[in-house]
């Protein structure tokens, strides 16, 4: 028999070896294409149109602001404690006393009490002169002073709100009547020395009565009002 060592050697020589890896195949040029992201084109004329979109409103933003700037820096911010008017109510009713014939009363309440404003009213529509003091409380709540030496039943509810007598209360030595709402409401009233107050306000009743002893002091302090008699009928 013949020798075929030979040929066996020459077959694995030449035939390749199971174990080894083949060449991945290159990918060509239209596989490249395929995968490449897509841009889109925006026409010049459209761009043209967006950047002037964007600049309008730009400008129209701008001169918003600049519209509404001047009237924020004329309105500045009022400060924490708010505004306090200096209203000198013992001046105001020095002055208003020749007009009204008597000295209105001019509650001295030091730092408590606030008064935000101080008048004269003529009484031109509802026949009654009065003297008029608006006071914030030291609880933030308000009373309103009115005193006049011409008082009478219907005038007297209207500035009670026709509130009923629900009692009284003393403050600074004498009786004031006291009228309720039942709405939160409320009115001090007192007769004394010729004239008519009236306290009125939602303001809680030690406030109520810390006011009405100051009235009561200012009222002590001056002289008694004094009310012509009107002049009898000639026969």
């Amino acid at each position: 028999m013949g020798d075929y060592r030979g040929v066996n050697d020459m077959q694995e020589a030449t035939s390749p070896s199971s174990g080894q890896e083949q060449p991945e195949a290159r990918s060509g040029p239209a596989g490249s294409s395929a995968d490449a992201p897509v841009k889109p084109v925006i026409p010049a004329a459209a761009a043209k149109r967006a950047n002037a979109s964007v600049i309008g409103m730009i400008i129209a933003l701008v001169l918003s602001i600049a519209a509404f700037l001047p009237v924020v820096l004329m309105n500045p911010q009022p400060k924490g404690d708010g505004y306090r008017p200096d209203i000198d109510v013992a001046s105001v009713a020095r002055n208003a006393a020749d007009v009204a014939g008597f000295t209105p009363v001019a509650p001295d309440t030091g730092s408590a009490f606030r008064a935000n404003y101080a008048r004269w009213e003529a009484g031109t529509g509802s026949g009654v002169p009065t003297w008029e003091v608006g006071y914030l409380t030291p609880k933030t709540s308000f009373i309103g002073l009115v005193q006049t030496r011409n008082s009478n039943p219907t005038w007297l509810l209207q500035q009670t709100k026709n509130a009923p007598v629900t009692g009284s209360r003393n403050a600074g030595g004498r009786e004031w009547e006291l009228r309720d709402t039942g709405k939160g409401e409320k009115s001090m009233v007192l007769n004394y020395r010729g004239s008519t107050v009236i306290l009125s306000g939602a303001a809680q009743l030690d406030e109520f009565a810390t006011l009405a002893a100051a009235v009561v002091t200012s009222l002590e302090s001056s002289p008694a009002v004094t009310v012509s008699p009107s002049a009898a009928p000639t026969p």
